[in-house]
């Protein structure tokens, strides 16, 4: 991850990506490019993963034995590095951040 780390008045920090260097989430058994959420949903759930509809504000995703939550921002153009980091790491062996 690339960026810069802004220290708030209220004590948060958050990494503030930087814009030259964007990112993508690629499926690395077909080596696509995940552009839509229909199309992470997809390889998700044939994977095992359930979606939860509890909250219309994100896009969550569950798999059952696991304590694992995938939460999206409902929006995907902010869809971020965070959220695709957070991904592969739950995600072994499935998915990959590169560099565009």
């Amino acid at each position: 991850m690339s960026g810069v780390w802004v220290f708030k008045q209220n004590g948060v920090i958050r990494l503030v990506e930087n814009p030259a260097t964007s990112k993508v989430l690629v499926h690395v058994p077909t080596n696509q490019k995940i552009r839509s959420y229909s199309q992470l949903e997809r390889i998700l759930t044939a994977l095992g993963w359930e979606r939860y509809y509890d909250d219309a504000d994100l896009l969550q995703f569950h798999k059952r034995n696991s304590i694992d939550l995938i939460s999206l921002p409902n929006d995907f153009s902010k869809f971020k590095s965070t959220h695709m980091y957070d991904i592969v790491v739950k995600v072994p062996d499935t998915f990959h951040v590169r560099d565009t």
